[in-house]
């Protein structure tokens, strides 16, 4: 008798040896993991910069959303003009006036984005 239940203790020690790796093989599938998010300048593709802005143009428009989003953050009023970044903005001289006009086209898509509750229009 004591052999017997030596031997159903083993089987059962065995069953229990074999089910363990199985079930935590389980556990680890499941459904693939979802998409990265967004990789744009920002987390929202309305951050993005338009196709037609390149170089210096390209970085007034992602510093404009980016002030925005700063007013936005420290609730202060929106005004480009209050931008350090729009009033003194290292780019080269002859940059200036692009840089300064993509600035302000980004400020105010920030702007209406986070402002007035336009986050979720495309």
């Amino acid at each position: 008798m004591r052999a017997s239940k030596n031997i159903l203790t083993s089987l059962v020690f065995a069953a229990v040896l074999f089910a363990i790796p199985s079930t935590s093989m389980h556990a680890q599938q499941g459904p693939p993991p979802p998409p990265p998010p967004y990789q744009g300048y920002g987390s929202e593709p309305w951050s993005e910069p338009p196709p037609e802005l390149q170089g210096v143009e390209r970085k007034g428009f992602h510093e404009g959303i980016e002030g925005a989003r700063k007013d936005y953050e420290n609730h202060r009023p929106p005004s480009v003009e209050n931008r350090d970044e729009y009033r003194h903005p290292s780019v080269p001289r002859h940059d200036r006036d692009a840089y300064r006009a993509a600035f302000q086209r980004g400020y105010q898509v920030g702007v209406e984005h986070l402002m007035h509750g336009l986050a979720g229009r495309p």
